[in-house]
């Protein structure tokens, strides 16, 4: 690996280990190894480095999601669609309790971006990517059969009870719901059924 790269991966270290506001531009020097000079060089300045690891660390952590078992291309672990989103929610959940490091720090850069509008912007410009994804992943489908209308309406929803989920998962990780539970009130939601 170039300079780049150590940088870039030296910052996501970083975010993991000290988050996203408390990471200094030394500390990405003595996690990547490279000199202070090379991050002004490579990525303009150190925010616009952690706004990139920010990117870089969710897409990573969104594939290895995608590759979680039954969650292959074409493979749809159920017919029924309900079983199927509880089944899926199943996983995300695992995923989200077995990484509290990389959830802490997505939770932190969430609540920096009312404050932060190169982080917004960021942020903003991959968002509809990541719908597209989590639609791809509920769905057992490439990202490629995805339609912009579905990746818009139904990756917001999913994007939301992402997010709920996860700063949930922080509070009281203890009393996350499971999937089959996300399912029922999903069911009592749109049919009125009392679970």
């Amino acid at each position: 690996m170039g300079h780049r790269e150590d940088l870039l991966e030296g910052a996501k270290r970083c975010l993991l280990e000290k988050g996203y506001a408390r990471t200094t531009a030394r500390d990405i020097v003595a996690a990547s190894g490279a000199n202070l000079a090379s991050i002004g060089y490579h990525y303009g300045s150190k925010d616009a480095l952690m706004r990139q690891a920010v990117i870089a660390s969710s897409e990573e952590w969104g594939a290895s999601m995608a590759e979680a078992p039954a969650a292959t291309e074409g493979t749809r672990t159920s017919a029924d669609p309900l079983e199927r989103f509880a089944e899926t929610w199943d996983r995300v959940l695992q995923h989200i309790a077995t990484e509290p490091e990389f959830i802490a720090a997505q939770v932190e850069v969430l609540g920096l971006l009312p404050r932060d509008e190169g982080l917004r912007e960021a942020i903003g410009a991959v968002l509809p990517e990541g719908g597209e994804g989590l639609v791809a992943i509920f769905e057992g489908v490439p990202d490629t059969e995805v339609d912009a209308e579905a990746a818009r309406v139904v990756g917001s929803f999913y994007q939301a009870l992402l997010t709920g989920l996860m700063v949930q998962s922080l509070v009281t990780p203890d009393a996350l719901p499971t999937g089959h539970d996300l399912a029922a009130a999903l069911r009592r939601v749109t049919s009125g059924q009392v679970l």
